[in-house]
């Protein structure tokens, strides 16, 4: 599924089953927010989670944040409940933990299919699994997909990998799950980041994940959106030279001349191309917000 240029700089896990945590998300400034069903609910509390998820996804009390539900999956004893009343409510998306690839997107399709959910609930896979990184690009290029989430703890528990800062035992993964969104069209999300005191940690590991190509990050708590926010937006240094790259380039192109600099370095449609992105990117977050 195409993907459009809708801000998802910081998307905010939020506990279904704690209704205090879904007031407070009406005003935390995340760009999307996934209604938590799976990790941060209890068994007993899983029901109630559910109740709360649906009605807060059609409230429309959220402003312009983008609202998802992470189900649990089809082989527990509630995913196809979720599933199916997360369908009814229709949020921009649900998202399914552990897909290991297109047969189980097909599973979870048909089972929202069955609950009427309408075309616009797309899919948001999480690719947290070496079987999942092994079927990254059949994930992406899977129909009702739109958006890739990064699993990075339950992947690196799988592997068996250390999680150490710069997270080196993850990069080719992370970098594999890119390479496959960027070749079918979608958005991609990078993991969490656990230590929430660590704010510089934080902060180098948004920069890392933005530097890869990551659309964003998924966040476990609300003091760390603002950062995001910072490191996936355009500054106002990076949109004041793209417009005088673009206003070079179209100069050039009207004056027949092949060769272009700003700034004493040459210019090229890919830069012209980088630069119209950043300034489409800095408008979508403004319309957004």
């Amino acid at each position: 599924m195409s993907n459009d240029l809708r801000p998802r700089r910081s998307v905010l896990y939020m506990p279904a089953a704690n209704a205090r945590a879904l007031e407070k998300a009406k005003s935390i400034p995340t760009d999307a927010l996934i209604f938590d069903l799976e990790d941060a609910v209890a068994p007993d509390a899983k029901a109630l989670a559910r109740e709360q998820a649906v009605a807060a996804a059609a409230s429309g009390d959220y402003g312009n944040r983008e609202i998802t539900i992470r189900c649990n999956g089809l082989d527990t004893p509630w995913g196809a409940d979720d599933i199916a009343a997360a369908s009814a409510v229709g949020p921009a998306a649900i998202v399914v933990p552990k897909v290991t690839g297109a047969a189980h997107l097909a599973e979870i399709a048909g089972a929202m299919e069955a609950a009427n959910a309408p075309d616009h609930t797309v899919i948001w896979p999480m690719v947290e699994t070496p079987e999942a990184i092994f079927a990254a690009r059949d994930i992406a290029a899977f129909e009702r997909v739109a958006v890739m989430v990064m699993g990075t703890n339950d992947l690196a528990k799988e592997l068996r990998a250390a999680q150490v800062p710069g997270r080196h035992t993850l990069v080719p993964h992370l970098a594999t799950a890119v390479l496959a969104a960027r070749a079918e069209g979608v958005a991609v999300l990078d993991g969490v980041f656990n230590d929430i005191a660590d704010a510089s940690g934080f902060e180098a590991e948004c920069r890392q994940g933005f530097e890869m190509g990551f659309d964003g990050k998924t966040l476990i708590h609300p003091s760390q959106v603002e950062p995001a926010n910072n490191v996936w937006a355009p500054s106002d240094e990076e949109v004041e030279h793209a417009r005088r790259v673009i206003a070079a380039f179209e100069e050039a192109e009207a004056e027949g001349r092949g060769v272009i600099t700003v700034d004493g370095r040459m210019i090229e449609n890919l830069h012209v191309d980088n630069a119209r992105r950043s300034l489409a990117v800095a408008a979508a977050i403004e319309a957004n917000t």
